[in-house]
């Protein structure tokens, strides 16, 4: 059946648009689309008219051919629409059975699907996706082409559609890394991250497809221009991944507050009216205050004069001058060191062998003297600290060494409230090294 235009009938042909009619067989596309007239009038005849009707009798096919019956009564469309007004539901049969979409078998008293609803309801039935996302754009032809090989129905149409979709991905992508722009690249980068999943996982059936030997040279031919096109998206990830950390390096962080370029121009982006923001700001005009004559004078001359140079002062070189002696200035060391040093000679000579408390040894003036003498214990008996010079090394030969525990005590003392337990043992042999 051949659709009448609702404007008018068709008068003149498709092969009429061409400056050769020959040449519209001659196109590929052209001569496949010649041969599925029918499915093309099914689709006038469904989507002509105002879009509510065409959206009421979209939404009433996909109900029916969503249908588990083969056959449906009368009784079963009113139980399917029931929602709806009995004289639209009567419109839409009615167009249906006119595009041979719904037979009407009189003797049942009963419809059905007719085959060539079957073959649109496989063109529609993406539609009926529930939350479609910004894949919806790769993702049907994905599972077209990947469902194909499984199945051995595999078309060169299928690979070119896909090819070309992939082409297009990839410029635009290759336009986001290109405008270094952090905000378009950010747009972007959910999209980019979904299709190289969507092509990684379709990435088995592609590759089937291209190491098949296949005996249309077609096929074959646009197997390996996916192949090429599915490599170029998928190596844009290392350039897409360098172009989001140069686009990291130029954030700016706004002082100390932690807040960078990138929250500025997010948030300025999500307020309504950006004039509002200056409402109010430029309320009172700007008012320029001027010191009298005479200050700006007097400053100008103090200015002039410290700026110019003295004719009387002699511009030569200074009088030749002896030079001072110098001496190596070598800073002293805390005077503390040395009150240990003699305190632990002291100690030898009273008990050569008697051992001392670690507090008995820092304690003694303010907190941080004590923390200082703390501080030199390690180095009683060091190895490496005895063959030190000066003081440092003098304490380490001091004759003791010292061991700490893992515990703390309480001490009475006004400017130390507790300190490590451990002792200070004599050492004989460093004693009289």
């Amino acid at each position: 059946m051949h659709l009448e235009d609702e404007h008018g009938s068709d008068e003149n042909p498709f092969e009429a648009h061409f400056l050769d009619p020959g040449l519209a067989a001659d196109a590929e596309l052209s001569w496949a689309l010649g041969q599925r007239l029918e499915l093309l009038d099914a689709l006038r005849g469904l989507f002509s008219g105002p879009a509510s009707t065409v959206r009421l009798r979209l939404w009433c096919f996909l109900e029916l051919a969503s249908a588990p019956q083969g056959r449906l009564s009368r009784d079963d469309l009113r139980m399917l629409f029931h929602a709806l007004k009995a004289q639209s539901l009567d419109n839409v049969l009615k167009r249906l059975r006119e595009v041979d979409l719904l037979l009407w078998d009189a003797t049942s008293q009963d419809y059905s699907l007719s085959g060539l609803a079957r073959q649109l309801h496989g063109l529609l039935a993406p539609l009926t996706k529930l939350g479609g996302g910004d894949d919806d754009e790769l993702a049907p032809l994905l599972a077209q082409v990947a469902g194909a090989q499984a199945l051995g129905l595999a078309d060169a149409g299928q690979l070119r559609h896909l090819h070309a979709q992939l082409a297009r991905l990839r410029d635009e992508f290759a336009d986001a890394i290109a405008s270094g722009s952090e905000a378009r690249l950010h747009a972007v980068q959910p999209r980019f991250e979904r299709a190289l999943a969507l092509v990684e996982r379709a990435g088995q059936a592609l590759t089937a497809l291209i190491r098949s030997d296949a005996e249309d040279p077609r096929l074959e031919r646009e197997a390996r221009a996916l192949g090429l096109a599915q490599a170029r998206l998928l190596s844009m990830a290392s350039q897409f991944n360098r172009a989001m950390q140069q686009a990291d390096r130029q954030r700016v962080t706004l002082g100390s507050t932690g807040v960078t370029s990138s929250d500025v121009r997010q948030w300025l982006r999500e307020q309504g009216d950006l004039h509002a923001l200056v409402d109010g700001a430029l309320s009172v005009g700007v008012r320029p205050v001027f010191v009298s004559q005479h200050d700006l004078m007097d400053v100008a001359e103090a200015e002039w004069e410290r700026d110019r140079p003295d004719p009387g002062r002699s511009t030569g070189l200074p009088p030749p001058s002896q030079a001072t002696g110098a001496a190596l200035q070598v800073p002293s060391m805390p005077p503390e060191l040395q009150g240990m040093i003699d305190q632990l000679a002291g100690w030898l000579d009273e008990a050569p062998q008697a051992p001392r408390s670690v507090a008995q040894a820092v304690l003694g003036g303010r907190f941080a003297q004590a923390a200082y003498r703390m501080q030199l214990l390690p180095l009683l008996g060091d190895a490496q600290a005895r063959t030190l010079g000066g003081q440092t090394g003098e304490l380490a030969r001091s004759g003791w060494r010292s061991e700490f525990a893992p515990s703390v005590s309480a001490v009475d003392d006004p400017k130390v409230l507790a300190v490590s337990d451990g002792t200070l043992e004599p050492d004989g042999e460093q004693a009289h090294g």
